[in-house]
């Protein structure tokens, strides 16, 4: 089940309001588990028999937080963490990377069996959520919760489990016990999901459908124009995609009074690479920052050893979001430029013109794309050297009716990738007046509606509508 599919919009989010609002607001633990079922039951549609793996893991987070309390042995508290660790981490390799494992040493001349096993959704990201529960028990930056209950819907909530943002319980805690809902967040939950869903189906899917038709065929026959109309309608496919995932489940969190993080702060307007990945998902990079990166000694160490924690930390970043070789030449290639511009030009990059060193990022970041999209690494070398002629074709008729079909889509793109909405919202904020103030509230509201109501059109007409990060 997906937030735009017909299922949800039309069936299963009304079923959940209308139950969860008819339980009175001072019933808040009889609204939890209404919370829970649903979520179970939203997971259960991505195949029931992944439900009693998600139970599992749960129970693991929840056993070894309440070992991991102060008032006990430091060695015990330190046990828990790693049986935690251990075990959460042992059932995200099995079912993500032991099919990758198996080929890569068959590779080298072995003959070991292929394990038969399915990559269940959203385990990357609940995986993480509950760990990151119990190691903040461990430092004491939480209180443990002895209630199973609230420990489930912590990792299980619907609107994140799936594909985040990554929470952590500290954010969540006082809602569990006492969050109260309102009107107001839940007309601003709507607003937001509402954009969300558009991003989506207005956006997104668009840019998908070109994305599709140009990764086909021989990526080194590609003109260059076409090479990179094909990148950069992935790279804004991608964006759109898990972006507006993001942004419905902020929304439908604030629907029934819970914060959740922001993931996404306009990546597409980076002067630099460092800058990029401090606003692409956000939820993920402190994630892998808090847990990793600052134990290893974080930046306050050696430049030897500062290169060693980044080399670390972006392989498995990029062994995170997939079992492939692409995914970890992904992160040493973002690894590479991240200390090319710490050690080498970030000087030089801090005196260039904002519009330069913006284009600079963007170049890097449409291969970092490519990279990231292909399925081998014979298709990344071959598309890549294409986008730089390597084809001997720099343009073709393939890529002027793509730029003549498609500009709509991808102007608009543009626009919606950079701040217009929050400029025009601190423009209104700030002035005065009963016009300005209307503006202000029933603007937005009025937009949300409108596109809402395109959006269902859409998803009506039975358009393409995958959802790119479900895989990761």
């Amino acid at each position: 089940m997906v937030f735009s599919g017909m299922s949800f919009l039309f069936f299963f989010l009304p079923a959940l309001l209308v139950v969860y609002y008819l339980i009175p607001a001072r019933h808040r633990s009889a609204r939890n588990a209404c919370l829970l079922v649903f979520s179970l039951v939203f997971y259960a549609f991505a195949g029931p028999k992944l439900v009693p793996l998600l139970l599992l893991s749960i129970a693991i987070n929840y056993a070894c937080g309440i070992a991991a309390a102060r008032g006990k042995t430091i060695g015990a508290r330190k046990l828990a963490v790693a049986a935690a660790a251990v075990l959460g981490l042992g059932l995200l390799c099995w079912f993500k990377y032991s099919g990758f494992l198996a080929e890569t040493i068959n590779r080298l001349g072995a003959s070991i069996p292929l394990p038969d096993v399915v990559l269940p959704l959203g385990i990357s990201f609940y995986t993480f959520k509950g760990l990151s529960y119990v190691i903040d028990v461990y430092r004491g930056d939480v209180k443990v919760q002895k209630n199973p209950l609230k420990i489930a819907l912590f990792i299980a909530l619907f609107p994140q489990l799936i594909a985040g943002p990554i929470d952590r319980y500290g954010a969540i805690e006082g809602a569990l016990d006492a969050h109260r809902e309102s009107l107001d967040d839940f007309v601003s939950g709507a607003v937001r999901f509402s954009f969300g869903l558009s991003k989506k189906m207005l956006l997104a899917n668009a840019l998908g459908v070109i994305a599709d038709k140009l990764f086909s065929g021989d990526p080194g026959s590609l003109s260059a124009l076409t090479a990179w109309i094909r990148a950069i309608a992935f790279t804004g496919q991608l964006y759109f995609d898990f972006s507006s995932y993001s942004d419905m489940a902020i929304g439908l969190g604030r629907m029934f009074g819970f914060r959740i993080p922001e993931n996404f702060n306009y990546p597409y307007i980076s002067k630099s690479i460092s800058e990029f990945w401090r606003r692409w998902h956000i939820s993920l990079a402190t994630w892998f920052r808090d847990y990793l990166y600052y134990p290893l000694g974080g930046s306050r160490v050696s430049s030897a050893k500062l290169v060693r924690n980044l080399v670390i930390v972006w392989l498995l970043l990029g062994l995170w979001h997939g079992a492939a070789w692409n995914f970890v030449i992904w992160g040493a290639w973002i690894c590479a430029l991240l200390l090319c511009e710490k050690f080498i030009w970030g000087r030089l990059l801090e005196k260039t013109p904002a519009a330069l060193r913006h284009i600079y990022t963007m170049v890097l970041v449409v291969i970092t794309r490519v990279i990231f999209r292909s399925d081998t690494v014979s298709e990344m070398i071959r598309y890549i050297g294409a986008m730089f002629g390597a084809s001997g074709t720099l343009y073709d008729g393939q890529g002027v009716f793509y730029l003549a079909q498609y500009w709509p889509e991808l102007i608009l793109a543009v626009v919606a990738s950079i701040p217009v909405k929050r400029r025009i919202e601190e423009l209104l904020g700030k002035k005065s007046g009963k016009l300005s103030d209307m503006t202000y509230i029933w603007g937005p509201r009025a937009l949300a509606l409108a596109l809402l109501a395109l959006s269902y059109l859409k998803i009506v007409s039975g358009t393409f509508n995958p959802f790119i990060y479900f895989r990761f």
